[in-house]
Protein backbone atom coordinates (compact mmCIF):
# COMPACT_ATOMS: atom_id res chain seq x y z
CA UNK A 1 0.00 0.00 0.00
CA UNK A 2 1.49 3.12 -0.76
CA UNK A 3 1.56 6.50 1.58
CA UNK A 4 -1.88 8.76 2.08
CA UNK A 5 -2.17 11.78 0.13
CA UNK A 6 -3.99 14.73 0.98
CA UNK A 7 -4.82 16.98 -2.29
CA UNK A 8 -6.28 19.76 -1.69
CA UNK A 9 -8.34 21.55 -4.96
CA UNK A 10 -8.21 25.50 -4.31
CA UNK A 11 -8.94 28.42 -6.07
CA UNK A 12 -11.54 31.22 -5.76
CA UNK A 13 -15.13 30.94 -5.70
CA UNK A 14 -16.54 29.33 -8.59
CA UNK A 15 -13.76 27.81 -9.82
CA UNK A 16 -15.17 24.28 -9.40
CA UNK A 17 -13.50 23.31 -6.41
CA UNK A 18 -16.25 21.05 -4.97
CA UNK A 19 -17.27 19.74 -8.21
CA UNK A 20 -13.83 18.79 -9.35
CA UNK A 21 -12.82 17.52 -6.02
CA UNK A 22 -15.25 14.82 -5.60
CA UNK A 23 -14.80 13.54 -9.49
CA UNK A 24 -10.77 13.73 -8.44
CA UNK A 25 -11.80 11.92 -5.17
CA UNK A 26 -14.28 9.17 -7.35
CA UNK A 27 -11.49 8.92 -10.31
CA UNK A 28 -8.74 8.09 -7.10
CA UNK A 29 -10.94 6.68 -4.59
CA UNK A 30 -9.87 8.80 -2.31
CA UNK A 31 -12.26 9.77 0.40
CA UNK A 32 -13.48 13.56 0.28
CA UNK A 33 -14.67 16.69 2.24
CA UNK A 34 -16.01 19.79 1.26
CA UNK A 35 -14.64 22.84 3.25
CA UNK A 36 -17.39 24.55 2.97
CA UNK A 37 -19.21 22.10 5.46
CA UNK A 38 -16.76 23.03 8.16
CA UNK A 39 -17.86 26.86 7.70
CA UNK A 40 -19.23 28.04 11.27
CA UNK A 41 -22.60 29.71 10.72
CA UNK A 42 -20.95 33.20 11.34
CA UNK A 43 -18.99 32.69 8.22
CA UNK A 44 -21.82 31.79 6.37
CA UNK A 45 -23.80 34.39 7.59
CA UNK A 46 -21.44 37.12 6.97
CA UNK A 47 -20.77 35.87 2.82
CA UNK A 48 -24.25 35.18 2.73
CA UNK A 49 -24.65 39.32 3.55
CA UNK A 50 -21.86 40.08 0.71
CA UNK A 51 -19.56 40.19 3.74
CA UNK A 52 -15.85 39.27 2.78
CA UNK A 53 -14.55 37.04 5.42
CA UNK A 54 -11.35 38.28 7.20
CA UNK A 55 -8.30 36.27 8.31
CA UNK A 56 -9.72 36.15 11.62
CA UNK A 57 -12.62 34.28 9.85
CA UNK A 58 -10.54 31.89 8.08
CA UNK A 59 -8.04 30.78 10.28
CA UNK A 60 -10.34 29.03 12.54
CA UNK A 61 -11.76 27.37 9.65
CA UNK A 62 -8.78 26.25 8.12
CA UNK A 63 -7.85 24.62 11.60
CA UNK A 64 -10.35 22.58 11.60
CA UNK A 65 -9.75 21.59 7.80
CA UNK A 66 -6.15 20.75 8.85
CA UNK A 67 -7.45 18.35 12.30
CA UNK A 68 -9.70 17.03 9.57
CA UNK A 69 -6.76 16.44 6.62
CA UNK A 70 -4.72 15.13 10.00
CA UNK A 71 -6.81 12.79 11.15
CA UNK A 72 -7.20 11.00 7.92
CA UNK A 73 -3.44 10.54 7.07
CA UNK A 74 -2.51 9.52 10.79
CA UNK A 75 -5.24 6.82 9.71
CA UNK A 76 -3.32 5.83 5.94
CA UNK A 77 -6.29 7.09 4.04
CA UNK A 78 -5.90 9.28 1.20
CA UNK A 79 -8.50 12.21 0.81
CA UNK A 80 -9.27 15.12 -1.53
CA UNK A 81 -10.53 18.70 -0.12
CA UNK A 82 -12.35 21.21 -1.55
CA UNK A 83 -10.97 24.26 0.03
CA UNK A 84 -10.21 28.19 -1.62
CA UNK A 85 -6.74 28.47 0.64
CA UNK A 86 -6.33 31.78 -1.39
CA UNK A 87 -3.14 32.98 0.71
CA UNK A 88 -0.02 30.96 0.97
CA UNK A 89 -0.33 31.46 4.59
CA UNK A 90 -3.82 29.90 4.54
CA UNK A 91 -1.88 27.02 2.23
CA UNK A 92 0.83 26.74 4.95
CA UNK A 93 -1.45 26.45 7.79
CA UNK A 94 -3.23 23.53 5.66
CA UNK A 95 0.09 21.91 5.39
CA UNK A 96 0.66 21.32 8.94
CA UNK A 97 -1.36 17.95 8.30
CA UNK A 98 1.24 16.63 7.23
CA UNK A 99 3.93 16.32 4.29
CA UNK A 100 1.73 14.55 1.83
CA UNK A 101 -0.79 17.70 1.34
CA UNK A 102 -0.76 18.57 -2.29
CA UNK A 103 -2.80 21.48 -4.18
CA UNK A 104 -4.62 21.84 -7.28
CA UNK A 105 -4.48 25.28 -7.91
CA UNK A 106 -8.16 25.44 -10.31
CA UNK A 107 -7.37 28.75 -12.52
CA UNK A 108 -10.32 30.49 -14.38
CA UNK A 109 -10.77 33.62 -15.99
CA UNK A 110 -12.80 36.05 -14.39
CA UNK A 111 -15.46 36.28 -17.21
CA UNK A 112 -16.16 32.31 -16.54
CA UNK A 113 -16.08 32.82 -12.63
CA UNK A 114 -18.81 35.33 -12.93
CA UNK A 115 -20.89 32.96 -15.41
CA UNK A 116 -20.64 30.28 -12.80
CA UNK A 117 -21.40 31.96 -10.24
CA UNK A 118 -24.79 33.49 -11.79
CA UNK A 119 -25.97 29.92 -12.64
CA UNK A 120 -25.56 28.47 -9.43
CA UNK A 121 -27.04 28.28 -5.97
CA UNK A 122 -23.98 28.66 -2.91
CA UNK A 123 -24.17 31.44 -0.11
CA UNK A 124 -21.06 33.40 -1.93
CA UNK A 125 -22.54 36.09 -4.02
CA UNK A 126 -21.03 37.48 -7.07
CA UNK A 127 -20.32 40.26 -5.51
CA UNK A 128 -17.24 38.72 -3.49
CA UNK A 129 -15.88 37.45 -6.26
CA UNK A 130 -13.85 40.75 -6.47
CA UNK A 131 -12.61 40.23 -3.18
CA UNK A 132 -11.81 36.76 -3.81
CA UNK A 133 -9.71 37.64 -6.79
CA UNK A 134 -7.95 40.26 -4.73
CA UNK A 135 -7.04 37.99 -2.14
CA UNK A 136 -5.83 35.62 -4.16
CA UNK A 137 -1.89 34.63 -4.23
CA UNK A 138 -1.40 32.07 -6.69
CA UNK A 139 1.00 28.76 -5.99
CA UNK A 140 4.24 29.77 -6.18
CA UNK A 141 6.66 27.79 -7.72
CA UNK A 142 8.09 26.27 -4.31
CA UNK A 143 4.72 25.41 -3.28
CA UNK A 144 3.85 21.39 -3.86
CA UNK A 145 1.02 22.65 -6.02
CA UNK A 146 -0.19 22.03 -10.30
CA UNK A 147 -1.79 24.81 -12.09
CA UNK A 148 -4.66 23.40 -14.00
CA UNK A 149 -6.78 25.51 -16.76
CA UNK A 150 -10.56 24.94 -15.58
CA UNK A 151 -12.11 27.22 -17.83
CA UNK A 152 -13.26 23.99 -20.29
CA UNK A 153 -15.43 21.15 -19.51
CA UNK A 154 -15.86 19.41 -16.09
CA UNK A 155 -14.24 16.03 -17.44
CA UNK A 156 -11.49 17.97 -19.52
CA UNK A 157 -10.47 19.75 -16.18
CA UNK A 158 -9.82 16.30 -14.12
CA UNK A 159 -8.02 14.93 -17.14
CA UNK A 160 -5.90 18.12 -16.78
CA UNK A 161 -5.58 17.66 -12.94
CA UNK A 162 -4.72 13.61 -12.90
CA UNK A 163 -2.20 14.58 -16.06
CA UNK A 164 -0.64 17.55 -13.65
CA UNK A 165 -0.48 15.37 -10.66
CA UNK A 166 1.31 12.46 -12.51
CA UNK A 167 3.64 14.50 -13.48
CA UNK A 168 4.23 16.47 -10.76
CA UNK A 169 8.01 16.65 -9.51
CA UNK A 170 6.92 16.89 -5.71
CA UNK A 171 9.88 18.90 -2.91
CA UNK A 172 10.27 16.45 0.03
Amino acid sequence: MSDPVMLVVMGVSGSGKSTIARRLAEALGYAFLDGDDLHPLANVLKMSAGVPLEDSDRIPWLDTIAAWMQRELAAGRSAVVACSALKRTYRERLRQAGPAVRFVYLDVDHDELARRMRGREHFMPLTLLGSQLATLEEPDSDEPAVRVDANGSIEATVTRALDGLAQQTLPP
